[in-house]
């Protein structure tokens, strides 16, 4: 059965009565599907457009869990949102950025999906919507595995939240795969710092992403930053011991020894590019 509600209380009141599979913007479900025809109900719910776009109020900025990627991108957005910007522009080609939803990139729940590192350093939090209401849980619990969430059935991610109070941190994303473009990365690495008028370190994120099932957090590396002045070189000391608790995979792509120091390597040059934007800024 296909479904195309063109409302939230329609497409939830489907997925309660006759359960399926959500289809936002396609661009993960029909490559998983390769020459197998579809057998799960669907419920598309990309014409509901209370879901599409990017919103801002005294706490939140919100972004709707149907905006693509080619949204964000022309969207304007303060610079702490420049790591974000940066990994949407390598979500794939820009036909996959034009129909790819911010939700469904979050949904899939890829260890390489490129927006999961900026968005663990801005502190997102996603909204799920069913008929039985709404609950919020910070990007970093309702993401728990490979391909695993804590979405559950007849739920919707309905908007991602980003809390306000950073926005003139400076923030970079770097991505290192086998070619330039349209890849499946080795290892990526976002940064979000915050800085005095000094220079000085008051707040860092760091988030590595394709080096564990789920994208993490340096929290020690981040609490180890504050206080230094950010300068050129700052980050030259930053080894392959200060990434936590990370757990690469070795695959066709890359060793997983490679992954950790390219990790490692990355931190450096994306808390670097941090200092050039905080001293240019």
């Amino acid at each position: 059965m296909y479904t195309r509600p063109l409302t939230l209380d329609e497409a939830l009141s489907a997925l309660a009565f006759h359960g399926g599979q959500i289809l936002a913007g396609g661009t993960d479900i029909f490559p998983a599907l390769a020459d197998r025809p579809l057998r799960d109900s669907i419920v598309d719910i990309s014409g509901i457009r209370e879901l599409r776009g990017i919103w801002v109020d005294d706490a939140y900025f919100r972004i709707g869990g149907l905006t693509t990627w080619t949204d964000l991108l022309s969207t304007q957005l303060p610079r702490c949102f420049g790591g974000l910007k940066a990994a949407a522009r390598e979500i794939g080609s820009v036909q996959i950025q034009n129909r790819g939803t911010v939700a469904g990139n979050l949904c899939n729940a890829s260890p390489a999906a490129d927006s999961v590192p900026p968005l663990l350093t801005l502190d997102a939090e996603v909204e799920l919507v069913s008929t039985e209401g709404s609950r919020r849980l910070p990007l970093a619990e309702f993401l728990v595995g490979n391909r695993r969430t804590l979405r559950r059935p007849g739920e919707i991610l309905t908007q991602v939240l980003v809390p306000r109070g950073i926005e003139e941190a400076a923030s970079a994303f770097l991505k290192l795969g086998a070619r330039r473009y349209l890849v499946i990365s080795i290892a990526m690495v976002a940064a979000v710092v915050k800085a005095d008028s000094n220079g000085r370190v008051l707040e860092a994120r760091v988030s590595v992403g394709s080096c564990s099932a789920v994208a993490q957090r340096l929290k020690k590396l981040e609490q180890a930053l504050v206080g230094v002045l950010a300068v050129p070189g700052w980050s030259s000391q930053i080894t392959t011991n200060d990434l936590g608790n990370l757990s690469p995979i070795s695959d066709v792509r890359a060793t997983a020894g490679y992954r950790k120091e390219a990790a490692a390597e990355l931190v450096r040059r994306a808390l670097e590019s941090c200092v050039g934007s905080h001293l240019n800024g």
